[in-house]
């Protein structure tokens, strides 16, 4: 008889843990044959990194940037074919199909491009020239969705396919990113019934303890393959099962279907990325690698909140003591490193991290700067602050002691910081463009996060760009020098050794080695307003090297001089060009 390959082995493993009550002969077939793969297909070698020092991602809205009579997705590829292409390589999408609302996190239908966007063809053109990452927004669809009708109509697709509880359940352990109510009251045709949602009532949460919603998502995955996309963020998927009497995130159900997905799609495909997104205290969030089997890369979501405290207190303290505790990702993972997206800055990721005082000083500095807050529900009936809502240029005009002069620096040296340190650097497209708050946005919407979702018109925005006493272009044309150097260092490949230097509280530093020991980048960042002296011998150089400043291009005959870094100054002092 002849015996199961490794990847028939592993997929009936975890569908009986996932689905014990199953016949799993009948479901491993249907799963091979859904994502259209052979039982004699084997996947990737464990450990092989699809990753180099050479990636580097831009997050954007597929509309973040508009222009008259042309869609947007096309004027996306014409600012990345005319502005990005020497230093970007993969570009995030946000949410490009039809929606309801949640800027287009609550999906009416997963296999469509929104029309007022574009269509297919542009995300192929796009995908051309650049790397893809599309969201799997898995958790929950749209209360338009065509299975949300067919569930109100009791019929297939859809009739099963959603979470449903009581208001007589013992719901006070769910674990919730927002304030609303959790259930929602629903007409069907057979009566009253109450769906579950972890975020809005028009966010409706599937049910996947129905495996045919399983089936669905690999269907739609294999179509998002077809069309060339092949880099996965698997949105909120910290909530993804549920289990009336438990908190209802981090469920151990909810890692098997992240590692049985990661296992059909880098079958399907040696080269595909899945990321996972879990807005969540930090040591939770490391849980999100498992064993090198479920995320490739997981969102480094502690990394904004203390940066951005560190940029205003001028203390490393608690970025330092994090960055220390932070375990290297073992090879066939890493860290999505990013510090502003379409979101909030979120601040669930730094408790445990930050003491109360710290946060809520943080938390006021951002609403003196002009940031909003999100709120979140506890299980005691009140509500905790979620998240900041801010755009990252305006969030570091100034320190705890007001705005100052050194706003731009400021905002460079948090971005040199990110680009340095171990993972894979991702930039929102208005960190890119040093994009401020946008208030009429927030007063159109009513929703908070709209802060930091401009949209730029495309011909002022090329206007802005052309004019280089603008912040916009001194920003932008700084960080692609910036992007350039890092991307041929490395010792920045997102898993080249890293280790926490122990200078001052004024100076965070670390020290990365390339993988083949040959270069070592001692990134060294002033993360103060004032001046900070820094002996070199303080580092260790090794005096058989010539040391020299990769980004001032400074050299150092004398390993023992003293050097004065300016306010928010940054050093990568390498021995290898």
């Amino acid at each position: 008889m002849e015996t199961d390959n490794d990847f028939i082995r592993k997929l009936r493993q975890l569908t009986e843990l996932i689905y014990p009550e199953i016949d799993h002969q009948i479901f491993v077939k249907k799963l091979i044959a859904t994502m259209q793969l052979d039982e004699n297909d084997e996947p990737p070698l464990a450990h092989s990194n699809h990753w180099n020092e050479k990636d580097i991602f831009m997050i954007s809205y597929g509309d973040s940037l508009v222009e008259e009579n042309q869609k947007p997705l096309s004027t996306l590829h014409d600012f990345c074919q005319n502005y990005l292409k020497d230093c970007i390589n993969t570009v995030h999408i946000l949410p490009f199909y039809p929606y309801s609302s949640d800027d287009g996190f609550s999906v009416i239908d997963y296999y469509m491009v929104n029309h007022s966007l574009g269509d297919w063809n542009d995300i192929l053109k796009i995908s051309h020239s650049m790397n893809i990452m599309t969201d799997l927004v898995i958790n929950h669809c749209s209360s338009r969705s065509g299975w949300f009708e067919n569930f109100k109509q009791r019929k297939e697709p859809g009739l099963d396919y959603f979470f449903e509880a009581s208001p007589e359940d013992d719901l006070s352990q769910v674990v919730r990113p927002r304030a609303t109510p959790l259930l929602k009251e629903i007409d069907t045709l057979d009566g009253k019934r109450y769906v579950w949602c972890t975020f809005s009532h028009d966010q409706i949460d599937l049910n996947f303890a129905n495996p045919k919603v399983l089936l669905e998502f690999v269907s739609i995955i294999r179509f998002y393959l077809d069309h060339n996309i092949h880099i996965f963020r698997l949105d909120a998927v910290a909530f993804l099962w549920k289990e009336i009497g438990t908190s209802c995130i981090n469920h151990e159900k909810t890692h098997q279907i992240i590692q049985l997905l990661r296992l059909l799609i880098e079958t399907k495909n040696h080269h595909s990325i899945v990321i996972t997104e879990t807005n969540i205290p930090n040591r939770e969030n490391l849980t999100y690698f498992g064993n090198a089997n479920e995320a490739h890369a997981i969102y480094n979501f502690a990394l904004p909140p203390l940066l951005l405290n560190t940029l205003i207190t001028g203390s490393c303290q608690y970025l330092k003591n994090w960055l220390m505790t932070l375990p290297p990702a073992q090879n066939g993972t890493t860290y999505f490193n990013f510090i502003a997206s379409h979101d909030g800055i979120g601040l669930r990721p730094i408790e445990g991290i930050l003491d109360d005082q710290e946060t809520e000083q943080l938390i006021n500095t951002m609403m003196d700067f002009g940031g909003k807050i999100s709120w979140r529900a506890l299980d005691n009936g009140q509500n905790k602050a979620y998240e900041i809502n801010i755009s990252l240029f305006d969030a570091l005009s100034g320190t705890i002691n007001g705005a100052d002069q050194w706003q731009v620096q400021r905002f460079l040296c948090a971005h040199t910081i990110m680009l340095a340190i171990e993972g894979i650097p991702a930039f929102y497209i208005h960190s890119l463009l040093a994009t401020e708050n946008d208030y009429q946005r927030v007063e159109m919407t009513s929703q908070n996060r709209s802060i930091n979702r401009h949209k730029w018109i495309y011909n002022e925005l090329k206007s802005v760009l052309n004019d280089k006493s603008s912040h916009h272009a001194q920003v932008f044309d700084q960080l692609q020098q910036l992007i350039q150097i890092r991307k041929n260092q490395p010792a920045f490949h997102p898993n080249a050794t890293q280790y926490t230097l122990h200078i001052s509280d004024q100076i965070f530093a670390f020290w990365r080695q390339s993988q083949n020991r040959q270069q070592s980048i001692f990134c060294i960042h002033n993360i103060s307003n004032e001046p900070q002296e820094l002996n070199l011998s303080q580092l260790n150089l090794i005096e058989l090297n010539n040391w020299f400043d990769l980004l001032s291009k400074e050299e150092f005959p004398d390993l023992c001089q003293n050097i004065v870094l300016e306010p928010y100054q940054c050093l990568w002092i390498t021995n290898h060009r």
